[in-house]
């Protein structure tokens, strides 16, 4: 029987202790299943010489399979990058919640051996681009898996901006912040903001306001094909910054635009065949079981 996947990509977190053990393990086990693997390169050395060690945009270019070991916000970074690329990704949790990494640290040869001979589910997961404006050019961008976020540079304090949907005037805001999520990210930032849950399969953005100066200011979903402008405030003293999933820092100036829309790049996420939405909240968010 022909395999699913031939050349296999290991990425992970750098200098974590965890991470480095399920790395070494993953790399033994998959050798002797006789894959080609590449290890992306800030973690290559810690496997050791025998690790093929490459750039995250080569591995991407090589590799069929990515297996990102880490947290949620290794998968982030990871997915940016990857989502450029036809790879398939997945995930072994060494993090905290792990909404977007499904195998077990200690125990993956089971689900991953099945995953490998074909056994697994396919979802993709579209993600945001970021564009700043500045005199109408073009001046930085960006991409998001989970969220942009625009919020003051330093310390937390009121800023104001207008918010239009398809250059059509919603409303002026006076708040902390905006987020702008995916679904995907809709169980991370905006969910801690007020946000509502959106289900990965919704074709739709949530605009959540970072404590707002007005009780009638809710979150507001959209369609995803929908583009969002932020014109920033002249009148704002400081500088401020859009941020990417919390990892790429946008600088913003009092008077600029943020233009966040769909991005034609979207990340194929596989998961063990039996993959269910609605129990991984459950276990992640400590949600109740069935009465009966």
């Amino acid at each position: 029987m022909s395999k699913a996947f031939h050349t296999i990509g290991l990425i992970g977190k750098p200098n974590h202790q965890g991470t480095h053990k399920t790395l070494k393990r993953l790399h033994h086990w998959l050798t002797m299943q006789g894959y080609d693997l590449l290890v992306e390169e800030r973690v290559a050395t810690e496997i050791g010489p025998q690790a093929h060690s490459v750039d995250l945009l080569e591995l991407g270019e090589r590799c069929d399979l990515a297996i990102v070991v880490g947290g949620d916000g290794n998968m982030l970074g990871a997915a940016r990058v990857l989502a450029r690329f036809d790879i398939a990704v997945i995930g072994v949790n060494r993090g905290n919640l792990g909404f977007l990494t499904d195998l077990p640290p200690d125990t993956f040869e089971e689900s991953l051996g099945k995953v490998l001979d074909g056994d697994y589910e396919t979802e993709f997961r579209f993600l945001l681009e970021a564009e700043v404006y500045r005199h109408g050019a073009l001046k930085s961008s960006n991409t998001a898996v989970n969220e942009a976020v625009l919020h003051p540079g330093k310390i937390a304090h009121m800023i104001e901006f207008e918010v239009y949907i398809d250059d059509k005037f919603m409303y002026s805001q006076r708040a902390d912040g905006m987020i702008v999520s995916t679904p995907t990210g809709s169980t991370a930032y905006s969910l801690s903001a007020g946000g509502a849950i959106l289900t990965p399969n919704l074709e739709a953005l949530i605009l959540v306001p970072m404590f707002p100066h007005t009780l009638s200011c809710r979150p507001i979903v959209v369609d995803a094909c929908s583009i969002i402008k932020l014109v920033v405030s002249p009148e704002n003293g400081d500088n401020l910054e859009v941020s990417c999933d919390g990892h790429v820092m946008l600088p913003v100036l009092p008077g600029d635009e943020i233009m966040v829309k769909r991005s034609h790049e979207r990340l194929r996420l596989i998961h063990p065949k039996g993959y269910n939405y609605f129990h991984v909240l459950r276990n992640k968010l400590g949600w109740g079981s069935k009465l009966f």
